[in-house]
């Protein structure tokens, strides 16, 4: 196997091991208001939403399109640079989890990609237009369409149901909320497992293998939804307890509001093209549906929090791709380094996060209370 080829096998296997990790980062996204409310068993919830993560990576390869031949110029691009892009993404989704912050692992992707390519082929490498049109307007307008769609879901839920018995009510609402779980589960399947095919196709495009402009292969589709869904059942507890419990406390019929608000959100843009943060669409929609039932408290300072994780993810990811693009394209040992450093940081951020675990056992446990001379713990 010359040079060349095993640059790509090892560029490949990084893409998947993204989308491993991009499939526990997200485990929220689906199941967190359904483990906070009680429809779902945690165990269960991260089965059942891995089970459909990989079903939806087979309904629609769009965005796989979107992200090999629409952000970048395939003909500039580099294996050496989809790697270190590919770096500066696992890095940031690291960080991220172990903070416990539901932040956008496709942004990470995009900013290490930009960062890397921009470094290493140029600006020019680089089409603006398409970034702003296709990722930060969704970033923008998707979450606050997901969280006024959210709130007036919630809003007529209630309405609607307000003569009910609330024991009947509430378990009708758990039992819808296995449903709408399930969708978003899918529907996050149908895009951001895509976003790891788009990645490696644009690196057989790179590589020679495949031609400028070709979708995924079946093997790439196949690969890509077995790592996400991986990912997905080893769940990512720390940032289903924020979700779950930190934004606002969810009831049944606010988690199935938000739910089906979500899945709504992420079908459309998935049948648009639009690679956008899933995780964005769902925070945004349990935030909505928090504000759409009446005395329902919202932890501002948390959602401040998420927020300001979610403008420093583009530019955070796109300056370590950029860092890991300029080191690996000093050659082999280059490359090397680059993949020695992640491992040691990805290593020491799971050993700092044994210091205070979070598993299904206390996923939904009291969270700490805030009074004077303690500080509010977010980070579990």
């Amino acid at each position: 196997m010359d040079s060349v080829s095993f640059l790509l096998v090892a560029v490949i296997l990084t893409a998947l091991a993204f989308d491993f990790t991009n499939g526990f980062h997200d485990t929220a996204n689906s199941m967190a208001t359904s483990i906070a409310t009680g429809a779902l068993s945690p165990r269960l919830a991260v089965l059942v939403a891995a089970v459909l993560n990989l079903a939806g990576a087979f309904l629609s390869t769009e965005v796989a399109k979107t992200i090999s031949n629409g952000i970048v110029d395939d003909a500039k691009v580099s294996p050496v640079m989809i790697f270190a892009g590919l770096i500066g993404a696992i890095l940031w989704n690291m960080i991220t989890w172990l903070a416990g912050l539901p932040s956008s692992s496709s942004h990470a992707l995009f900013g290490g990609l930009i960062g890397a390519v921009w470094v290493g082929a140029g600006e020019s490498a680089v089409r603006f237009t398409a970034i702003v049109e296709k990722i930060v307007i969704p970033a923008v307008a998707s979450p606050v369409v997901a969280c006024v769609v959210a709130m007036l879901a919630t809003y007529l839920a209630y309405v609607i149901t307000h003569r009910a018995a609330a024991p009947a009510a509430r378990k009708g609402f758990r039992a819808g909320q296995v449903g709408s779980a399930s969708l978003v589960a899918l529907a996050h399947g149908t895009n951001d497992a895509q976003k790891t095919m788009g990645v490696i196709t644009l690196t057989l495009i790179a590589g020679g293998v495949l031609g400028h402009g070709s979708g995924p292969p079946w093997w790439v589709v196949l690969s890509a939804g077995l790592s996400i869904s991986l990912g997905t059942y080893v769940g990512g507890w720390r940032i289903i307890r924020t979700m779950g419990k930190g934004l606002t406390d969810i009831q049944p019929p606010q988690g199935f509001a938000a739910e089906t608000s979500a899945t709504a959100v992420i079908l459309a843009s998935s049948h648009l093209g639009f690679p956008l943060s899933t995780t964005q669409v769902c925070t945004g929609s349990i935030l909505g549906a928090g504000l759409g039932r009446r005395l329902a408290q919202v932890r501002w300072g948390i959602a401040g929090r998420i927020a300001v994780s979610w403008l420093l993810t583009l530019p955070a990811a796109a300056a370590v791709g950029g860092v890991a693009a300029w080191v690996a394209g000093q050659g082999n040992a280059g490359v090397a380094l680059v993949a020695c450093v992640a491992v040691a940081a990805a290593v020491g951020f799971y050993v700092l996060s044994r210091r205070r675990p979070v598993n299904p056992d206390n996923v939904n446990a009291p969270r700490v209370p805030e009074h004077a001379g303690r500080t509010l713990d977010t980070t579990v």
